[in-house]
């Protein structure tokens, strides 16, 4: 997929050296850029942040406000782009699990839980990252040596809950994972 970014420069270095998608962590927040982003022809991660500048910090945030707030994000950018003429077929969203919600795990739970909503609203790919996220360390109480185990668990719920793309840091442990349960669900559907 590529490096995170939210620097013109770095987008525009990338696209022309045949970058197929562009992921900014601030969501494409410069309309004046939209219809270079249209004529790039890359398709575009539109990631949502409350911080909404920068890179993630540290804030402590209102699960049910946030999840309020991704929708109305997603709502306002989508339809912007697409004014631009950017095709709804080159848009994916990232809800940002992480830092990105909260410093706390509630929003990132609740954003985990709810993506089949998320899907069911935009209509396009869902992209998420809860791969070694502090959420899960929080919620475990594991140290980042030990969260194997609790991202994979978050990454599988993800998958199953209607994903298109899981970011990982353990390739190999989720397509293991993925390759065991979808093994059980064709299990399943060859009767007892």
């Amino acid at each position: 997929m590529g490096r995170l970014s939210f620097q013109p420069a770095t987008q525009r270095f990338a696209a022309a050296r045949g970058a197929r998608y562009l992921n900014d962590i601030q969501g494409f927040g410069e309309p004046a850029r939209y219809e270079e982003l249209a004529d790039t022809g890359c398709r575009l991660i539109v990631m949502h942040s409350v911080q909404r500048h920068g890179p993630a910090t540290k804030v402590r945030t209102d699960p049910t406000e946030v999840c309020r707030g991704i929708e109305e994000f997603f709502a306002e950018r989508l339809a912007a782009l697409e004014t631009a003429g950017v095709r709804p077929d080159r848009l994916v969203i990232d809800p940002g699990p992480g830092y990105f919600l909260g410093s706390g795990p509630e929003p990132s739970l609740r954003t985990l839980a709810h993506l089949e909503r998320l899907k069911a609203r935009f209509d396009v790919p869902v992209l998420v990252s809860p791969s070694r996220k502090s959420f899960l360390r929080t919620l475990t109480g594991s140290p980042l040596s030990e969260i194997g185990p609790a991202t994979l668990a978050a990454e599988l719920y993800a998958a199953r809950s209607g994903a298109d793309y899981v970011r990982t840091h353990d390739v190999a442990a989720l397509r293991d994972a993925l390759t065991v349960f979808e093994a059980l669900e064709l299990a399943k559907e060859g009767g007892w």
